[in-house]
């Protein structure tokens, strides 16, 4: 691996149809702190749940989170410390399940698709992807598809309800198949860091 490689990943939210996905680009160096905050912003998630990464491999599972002093049973690997390259490989372990917000549980595929030599311009970088990330606490992906049943259905009872509530939570006409790669906005992980304490 080079200095400049950078890996290209596809992020798909599970349970989605047809589904919601992303291509980013990220350095190699980044730590999964850093990939964690590429793909909230990438994917649309407002980033105020708690989050981990796992690899399966048969029976052994590694966990890669923000350590917490309240779990003790179960041994979590410090995401702001390990990074990308030594648990990701396009032969080995191309792939990772990145679990955002517990409660609700989205669960993505994250594949490493290849590695590239940077151009030299700037990262990470959205390349596409497709349909708009759910909105936050609508009750994970089952209470998604019943969100947009509601929406899509203007006799529902409670149409006007979740068309409020969407719009109290910023979502003003909400369009699930809308997606722009070219508004994705990055933002610095270390600054994000630091507004978390």
């Amino acid at each position: 691996m080079a200095n400049g490689d950078i890996y290209q990943f596809k992020v798909t939210l599970r349970g989605s149809k047809p589904p919601i996905w992303r291509r980013i680009q990220v350095p190699a160096n980044y730590t999964f702190w850093d990939l964690h905050v590429a793909i909230a912003d990438a994917m649309g998630w407002q980033d105020y749940h708690l989050h981990s990464f796992e690899f399966r491999k048969g029976y052994q599972r590694i966990r890669i989170a923000s350590p917490d002093p309240m779990i003790d049973f179960e041994e979590v690997l410090n995401e702001k410390v390990e990074k990308i390259a030594e648990h990701f490989s396009v032969d080995g372990s191309p792939k990772a399940i990145y679990e955002y917000d517990f409660g609700d549980s989205w669960e993505h595929d994250v594949v490493l698709e290849k590695i590239v030599a940077s151009d030299g311009g700037e990262y990470p970088r959205c390349l596409t992807g497709k349909r708009a990330c759910p909105p936050e606490d609508c009750g994970g992906i089952y209470g998604f598809y019943e969100l947009l049943d509601t929406l899509a259905d203007e006799n529902h009872p409670e149409h006007a309800e979740m068309v409020e509530w969407l719009e109290g939570l910023g979502y003003d006409n909400y369009n699930p198949a809308h997606f722009d790669a070219s508004e994705v906005v990055f933002e610095d992980p270390a600054e994000r860091a630091n507004l978390m304490g």
